[in-house]
């Protein structure tokens, strides 16, 4: 079971930092780690796919081969196969050492929101974004993610989405993200 660690009221929106399983949440949409060609082989991405099933990766190299790559700014967004959540957004962060880390993953962020928003959602679930497999430093990282997050709540104070859910499974990973809320 997922447990709120951590929570913000942005005038009527909600950030939590969420200990536990992203694949169980029951938002409107949860946000994937991808890479640009959606390969769900590794880390978040494999854990989605694998408990979302087949239709998952099926969708999203059909999303592929229409759109070409994803980019950082544009998630892809596919339907949630056996998930307890409507969608998938599929956002792509940087590989550390590629250059404009930074704003690459502001833009990862901001990208799955406002895609959210668009499509009417009250909810989102997502991970910590390219600290992975892709290098991200967590700290760093933290501090961007908040960041953006809050902006977002202060630009759209009409947005649909209401709930934003930051959800961490390891402890190594959390534990830098609560030292990170703290500042």
């Amino acid at each position: 079971m997922n447990t709120v660690l951590r929570e913000r009221d942005f005038s009527g929106h909600l950030l939590q930092l969420v200990q536990g399983d992203i694949t169980t949440e029951t938002v409107g949409a949860i946000v994937n780690a991808a890479n640009s060609h959606l390969r769900h082989g590794g880390g978040v991405a494999r854990a989605i796919s694998k408990r979302g099933g087949e239709s998952i990766q099926r969708e999203s190299d059909a999303w592929v081969k229409e759109n070409g790559p994803v980019t950082c700014s544009e998630p892809a967004v596919t339907g949630a196969g056996n998930l307890p959540c409507r969608y998938v957004l599929h956002a792509v962060g940087p590989v550390w050492g590629e250059g404009n880390e930074d704003a690459k993953l502001a833009d990862a962020v901001r990208g799955a929101l406002s895609v959210a928003a668009r499509l009417g959602l009250s909810s989102l679930s997502l991970p910590a974004i390219s600290t992975g497999i892709f290098g991200f430093p967590k700290e760093r990282a933290a501090l961007i993610i908040f960041s953006t997050i809050e902006a977002f709540f202060a630009s759209q104070a009409d947005s649909p989405l209401k709930q934003v859910r930051l959800v961490l499974f390891d402890q190594p990973t959390l534990d830098v993200f609560l030292t990170a809320w703290e500042t």
